[in-house]
């Protein structure tokens, strides 16, 4: 049994596929709250099994473990996983048939989050809510669509399928990533539209999604000067205005990664992990940066925020699925079945990079 303790606002990563000395230690600090993975965490199933095993051994409550597991060009667990298509060859599906497109992003939603959740992983950053309008590929594919009202059938659909297996469900990336050129990983992307057309198009898969309990989600690192002058995920205008007070949002907001280039507004480490809890972040994410993460440690060693921490525990992955018995289970076999039938979009994703990927 772990050490009794709050959740802390920052989520880190770690350098391979088990935990060091340093790094059990690092994650007892009272400021962390999470563990996020990338690629060179996972080897197979059984060693992610042993890893979250490790990690959620630490402490009490247990730390969060979350994933980018989209599909698509973002899957950081591959081997041994069921290959999952991306969200744009789902929407390909709903122009052709909207009820098949609904039923397979169910059973897709279902069998990303049943694989995580037997392996110990409580949650993955998913869905993108945001809409493609083609600007560039660091969205592309990764949308469900162009229109509001697919990408909010389908999101809401594939929700369904996360919740069934019993794993809460994070939209991103708002108020709406698609409206852009630039790769807000390199540089910080700017949008200029006001915000009454953002609330008639690209604000609408969030809304419909917090009407139906989305239990996160994640701010853009763009900025949108008719609204506010910082980055959506430092700007108290998006989170506790519009967010919170205008449509109500109860969830969990966590930032993009501070590592990022576009994050680099908010000022040196410390400057952006402050900015960010001020504006209204719960949870902070420092990826692939182990000397920032320690600097933003050290600064947050006193921070607590009760229902932060309230939010955050119910980002836990929730019921117990057996993983010697899940390929049994109709429901797997139906998830399996509807990623054979999308195979065929997957060139979809053969000119693309990964935006996200951190090895």
């Amino acid at each position: 049994m772990g050490e009794i303790m709050s959740l802390g606002p920052l989520m880190l990563d770690l350098a391979g596929t088990a935990l060091d000395a340093e790094e059990r230690e690092l994650l007892r600090h009272p400021a962390v709250g999470g563990v996020i993975l990338f690629a060179r965490n996972y080897e197979s199933p059984v060693q992610l099994a042993a890893l979250t095993d490790e990690i959620h051994a630490v402490r009490e409550p247990r730390l969060l473990i979350a994933v980018d597991q989209e599909g698509g060009r973002v899957q950081r667990c591959r081997e041994g996983f069921t290959r999952l298509p991306p969200a744009g060859a789902l929407g390909a599906l709903h122009a052709q048939d909207a009820e098949r497109a609904r039923a397979d992003c169910e059973a897709l939603g279902w069998l990303m989050a049943a694989e995580l959740r037997v392996l110990g992983v409580d949650f993955s950053f998913a869905p993108v809510l945001d809409l493609d309008r083609g600007l560039h590929a660091v969205i592309g594919d990764r949308a469900f669509g162009r229109s509001p009202e697919q990408v909010s059938d389908l999101a809401s659909a594939w929700v369904r399928g996360v919740r069934r297996a019993g794993m809460a469900a994070v939209g991103k990336h708002f108020p709406g990533h698609g409206g852009v050129g630039a790769d807000s990983h390199h540089e910080l992307p700017v949008d200029p539209r006001p915000l009454a057309d953002l609330l008639q198009e690209d604000l609408i898969p969030f809304e419909r999604l917090m009407a139906q309990g989305l239990e996160a989600v994640m701010p853009a690192h763009v900025v949108y000067p008719a609204v506010a002058p910082e980055p959506a995920g430092f700007s108290p205008r998006w989170l506790r205005d519009i967010l919170r007070g205008r449509l109500g949002f109860q969830g969990v907001i966590f930032s993009d990664d501070l590592n990022m280039a576009a994050a680099a507004a908010g000022g040196d480490g410390p400057a952006r992990a402050r900015a960010a809890l001020a504006a209204g972040c719960d949870m902070l994410l420092v990826c692939n940066n182990r000397a920032l993460a320690l600097e933003v440690l050290d600064a947050l060693s006193a921070h607590a925020d009760p229902v932060a921490n309230l939010r955050l525990l119910r980002m836990h992955g929730r019921g117990e699925l057996e993983r010697e018995r899940l390929r049994e289970l109709p429901e797997w076999q139906q998830g399996v079945r509807a990623a054979a039938r999308l195979e065929s979009h997957d060139s979809l994703e053969l000119a693309l990079a990964d935006p996200t990927a951190r090895a």
